[in-house]
């Protein structure tokens, strides 16, 4: 089984070339790239809140890679440091040379829920479908996007720029995103009901959770339900005057 599946979910890594060019204000096209992801921050919240299934994910500018030119700390690197008679360009020689990327890189990198048939292409199309637009807006930039201009390029694109994964985010388990926000829900407002309800008589802790139960709707992924991306404080206030 691929590296990029563990149960129901899904590591992707994505890193798209971006063209080394510059805008008619000579702004580097990656710094361009940047400034726009780092507004997002500025939004209420992420569009990729919007993205059916996205447990959770990150964007970032690549520039460069570096590699550790000088010798290490092994036994003889350190017997050769102690060597004066080692000629100083024999020394630098024999250290690795620096190794660089050709292009600044677009990295995108996703854990999702993709099910029992590790569905990328379905993930993809409905990252497509939720927000086209804004995709556009951080890729445009990269080789190879400007035929872009639906799902099927989009899931073609992207799986030409993905990288096998070897790590995965052990935050959250194999369930769907809906279950796992309603469980995210259920988890917080039981821990306020057993607070509230410190101390009080068995008949009446019964009635209030029979109250309780009627509010959260368990069995219903619906709602009332925690939102995805919901992170900002003023997100979590409007959420609570919602519930109440």
């Amino acid at each position: 089984m691929s590296s990029n599946i563990s149960g129901n979910a899904y590591a992707l890594t994505i890193l798209s070339p971006i063209k080394d060019g510059f805008t008619q204000d000579e702004i580097a096209y990656a710094d361009i790239v940047r400034a726009r992801l780092q507004g997002w921050n500025a939004e209420h919240n992420s569009p990729m809140a919007l993205v059916p299934q996205t447990y959770l994910c990150r964007y970032f500018v690549l520039d460069d890679v570096y590699l550790e030119s000088l010798p290490g700390g092994s036994a003889i690197d350190t017997l050769v440091d102690w060597l004066p008679f080692v000629p100083d360009t024999l020394r630098r020689w024999a250290w690795p040379k620096e190794d660089h990327l050709k292009s600044r890189y677009l990295v995108f990198s996703c854990n999702f829920h993709g099910g029992p048939k590790a569905d990328l292409d379905g993930y993809l199309r409905g990252m497509w479908n939720a927000i086209g637009d804004r995709i556009k807006e951080i890729w445009g930039y990269c080789y190879g996007f400007d035929q872009v201009d639906n799902a099927d390029k989009f899931i073609d694109y992207m799986k030409k720029c993905q990288l096998t994964a070897t790590l995965f985010f052990v935050g959250s388990n194999d369930d769907p995103l809906e279950e796992q926000l309603k469980a995210l829900y259920l988890k917080q407002e039981f821990a306020k009901f057993a607070i509230d309800n410190q101390g009080l008589d068995a008949a009446t802790v019964k009635t209030n959770f029979q109250a309780f139960i009627d509010r959260v709707r368990p069995s219903e992924l619906d709602g009332p339900t925690w939102k995805a991306g919901a992170y900002r404080v003023d997100e979590l206030v409007e959420l609570k005057k919602n519930k109440g």
